[in-house]
């Protein structure tokens, strides 16, 4: 038995259906099941639990072989990320009571760093807490997204329009598809192994935003540019998103990381994979609502 936490995300999901397919048995940790109910639908066992609630989410560890955690991203967090080192605390004491064999953990490109990460220093918590527990670990370090690009889908449809954080449009980067996470991550909960291992993932190719605009050209069958968004006007764009001022640093850190080439692989203490799946297959999926 598989226990998965975030079952009903894009990750989590794709990691319970690839081991479903595989014929293992999966349970899902949830907090409202009729948000989960495909998965029950689907062969999967359901069971309530609160990822800030150490009790309950150690008895929905209960008895399980491995489990895949991935924190909820807070992309405005407060100073310091006290969201996510409450909710790493209670799954740190919830693992290290429920005791299962091994964990599967979602963190990021860039998270062996200590510092000019942004958000994602909250995967560099997730690491630090979890990588000192008696379980036999493992942290998928994912890099950027290609599902982020759901959002240009519109803009690049009815506009022929593309704005991007990522600059210079040409410079492509590590990305990758959340199935291919999804799939490694099913895949490494079926092995064995003792301690802890890092495990790199990227897809088959890097990407730069001029390709994107040029995959949506071609999948849209229109013209598609793509267009820096000036550094000095991220802060007012985040508020407008909703974002309190005093927690857009992160999110600017992180984009400033990977736009100076600071936020990349470490390679030399990890395993490397690459998915399967490209940007052009992942932006029909996302253009067809799939």
């Amino acid at each position: 038995m598989h226990a998965i936490i975030g079952i009903t995300g894009n990750v989590g999901g794709a990691t319970a259906r690839a081991l479903l397919n595989a014929g293992q048995k999966v349970r899902g940790i949830v907090r409202d099941k009729s948000k989960a109910s495909r998965w029950e639908a689907a062969g999967a066992e359901l069971v309530l639990a609160d990822v800030q609630d150490a009790a309950s989410l150690e008895k929905g560890l209960a008895g399980v072989d491995g489990v895949f955690i991935m924190v909820p991203p807070y992309f405005a967090p407060k100073p310091g990320y006290p969201e996510t080192k409450a909710i790493v605390r209670a799954i740190r004491q919830a693992v290290a009571a429920a005791k299962p064999s091994k964990a599967v953990y979602l963190s990021s490109v860039g998270a062996h760093l200590n510092s000019g990460l942004g958000l994602i220093t909250q995967s560099h918590i997730l690491e630090t807490e979890m990588g000192s527990l008696d379980v036999s670990n493992a942290f998928i370090r994912a890099a950027w997204f290609l599902d982020n690009f759901q959002w240009d889908v519109t803009a690049a449809r009815e506009q022929g329009r593309m704005d991007s954080f990522l600059n210079p449009l040409d410079r492509a980067i590590p990305m990758v598809s959340t199935e291919d996470i999804g799939r490694l991550a099913a895949e490494t909960l079926q092995q064995d192994w003792r301690g802890n291992r890092v495990l790199e993932l990227e897809g088959p190719q890097r990407y730069s935003p001029l390709d994107a605009a040029d995959a949506f050209s071609h999948l849209l069958k229109r013209d598609v540019k793509a267009a820096s968004v000036p550094r000095d006007q991220w802060a007012a764009l985040f508020e407008q998103q909703g974002a309190p001022k005093d927690c857009i640093a992160p999110r600017i850190e992180m984009l400033d990381g990977f736009n100076s080439g600071l936020i990349d692989f470490e390679q030399r203490q990890a395993d490397r994979f690459k998915g399967k799946i490209t940007l052009n297959d992942s932006l029909r999926r996302l253009i067809e609502g799939r």
